[in-house]
């Protein structure tokens, strides 16, 4: 198998961006991936002596992004596909969770994935082909109570990606949203930032929700081994969706949410007629 494609991976130290990684590198791609530090830098290097190559990139220090990814196109080649996969989750009752932690989720799931892409597409542009994935959640699609900044996050980039699907259609770029249930990854573990409680009001409705997630964290459904090879096998499609759910879970969950919303735009449509002018 001829492989030719190079991947640029955000955020390959740990989770999806790992497990997409290791896999794409033993089917014999070049791997670009973005860490935070030296040592994760190093580890992942390690991997392969000539196609794991690593670049040290916070996807929040906007002002380096441009500079990144001119010197990976002018020094490693062409980026055929961008995985937008930095992210992490935030956790907390909405009164509860201060605004601070809102900016910080959207910098980092909303304004760095957009960030890196507005650097790549002028290249994949002048070359008429490309494909970015932008790593969203079966939770930009359907909520839960207890994660609003991280549903509006990537709601966010659920719209930004659908629109930016039909921008460059002309040009043959793709893009598509993954939209992964729950895995095996540290979403719910080390990597979720949780704000601390403080009204009992809310006690009844979300502590036994926010143990719960904690309780299954490492032991959720998916596979994220086999969540890297259906992202590979979407990598590999002529003609890829701009919408890939991973797992069961969300498959049941959003069709779901589709059919409820449905039945509610029925139920209201008389009235949602009634504004029409004459």
């Amino acid at each position: 198998m001829s492989i030719t494609k190079n991947i640029l991976i955000t955020g390959v130290s740990s989770g999806f961006g790992r497990a997409l990684a290791m896999e794409a590198l033993s089917e014999g791609y070049c791997v670009i991936g973005t860490v935070r530090n030296d040592q994760a830098a190093e580890e992942f290097s390690a991997l392969h002596p000539t196609r794991a190559i690593t670049r040290i990139l916070d996807v929040t220090h906007f002002a380096h992004i441009d500079e990144t990814i001119a010197e990976i196109e002018d020094t490693v080649g062409a980026i055929d596909v961008l995985v937008n996969n930095a992210g992490y989750g935030h956790e907390g009752v909405f009164e509860e969770s201060p605004l601070e932690e809102m900016r910080r989720q959207f910098d980092v799931n909303v304004f760095g994935a957009v960030a890196v892409t507005k650097a790549v597409v002028p290249f994949m542009r002048q070359r008429r082909q490309g494909h970015i994935i932008n790593i969203t959640s079966m939770g930009g699609l359907i909520t839960m109570p207890g994660i609003a900044y991280y549903c509006g996050s990537k709601f966010a980039l659920e719209g930004i990606s659908e629109v930016l699907n039909k921008e460059l259609a002309p040009f043959n770029i793709f893009v598509t949203a993954v939209e992964p249930g729950s895995f095996r990854t540290d979403w719910a573990g080390r990597s979720m930032v949780r704000s601390p409680r403080s009204l009992t009001d809310y006690d009844a409705l979300f502590d036994p929700i926010r143990q719960a997630r904690e309780a299954k964290s490492g032991k959720q459904l998916g596979d994220p081994q086999k969540a890297a090879r259906a992202m590979l096998t979407l990598i590999a499609s002529p003609n890829p969706p701009a919408h890939l759910l991973l797992g069961s879970d969300a498959l049941q969950l959003v069709r779901q949410k589709i059919a409820g919303w449905s039945q509610e735009i029925d139920q209201w449509e008389a009235l949602t007629r009634s504004t029409d002018g004459e």
